[in-house]
């Protein structure tokens, strides 16, 4: 139970980490950095998507034969129908940019902020979820370390983000204090959307390699809906491109070296 709490616990740390930064960068953050890391987070997300996620669930199906892609082809696809779906009527307002998507509202800028920010941790903490949720069941091809690996992974990712979603803040006029505050609430989805997926893995057992592909479409939709798109536009995209690699075989390693 302990080794699940930290798991659940060490990707909101990297938030923190990632939106401390404001107390030691200006009002901007360099355009050079920004594109690179959030090429790097893209990178984390796409190689944690497929290893620790894709991968398995097909494993856990292996019974089926040539149809064991199925069920990890289907709810891949739910996946990102899911958060195509809380995209749709989530009012929210990206990074950068000045236009809410979503349904009309009332809310504040730093309200629609915050939204997008949670649509985007949501399916990050579903898929720590799930993999520690497989994990504890033992026996399905889920190593401890496998799970550790997913939230260091997502962790690593995290830092960036977290400094990404402070260091606006910042610049749109909060203090200090509060952009990194905003910046570290911006992760507390992940943990809770790890337990919610960690009760129903254990309640549904039999489900858990849908919730594997599930997760992994909801992460990569967030990838092409929301950080590539970010990475590429202007210039410097090539520091994307390497950020991306970097990224991908940082967690490719962690999830081969531990799993």
């Amino acid at each position: 139970m302990e080794g699940t709490v930290i798991g659940l616990l060490i990707p909101l740390l990297g938030t923190m980490l990632g939106s401390a930064f404001v107390f030691f960068m200006k009002k901007d953050m360099p355009l050079l950095l920004q594109k690179t890391l959030l090429g790097f987070a893209s990178g984390v997300m796409v190689a944690a998507s497929v290893w620790s996620l894709l991968i398995p669930a097909m494993e856990m199906c292996e019974a089926d034969g040539k149809w064991a892609v199925l069920p990890a082809a289907i709810d891949f696809c739910l996946g990102m129908a899911f958060l195509l779906f809380v995209d749709y009527v989530t009012p929210h307002l990206h990074i950068d940019s000045d236009t809410p998507e979503g349904p009309r509202s009332h809310l504040s800028r730093t309200a629609m902020l915050s939204l997008a920010v949670t649509i985007h941790n949501l399916p990050e903490g579903m898929a720590v979820g799930v993999v520690l949720a497989g994990a504890l069941q033992g026996g399905i091809g889920i190593s401890a370390a496998a799970a550790l690996a997913m939230s260091l992974g997502i962790a690593i990712q995290n830092i960036p983000e977290g400094a990404i979603i402070s260091m606006p803040m910042r610049a749109a006029g909060n203090s200090r204090l509060r952009s990194f505050v905003i910046g570290s609430l911006s992760g507390v989805v992940e943990p809770i959307g790890g337990i919610l997926v960690i009760l129903l893995a254990s309640a549904m057992m039999p489900v858990l390699p849908y919730l594997l592909a599930f997760a992994a479409g909801a992460m990569f939709y967030v990838v092409i809906e929301e950080l590539i798109p970010e990475a590429s536009e202007g210039s410097h995209s090539n520091l994307s491109t390497v950020g991306f690699a970097v990224g991908f075989v940082l967690m490719m390693v962690l999830d081969v070296v531990m799993g």
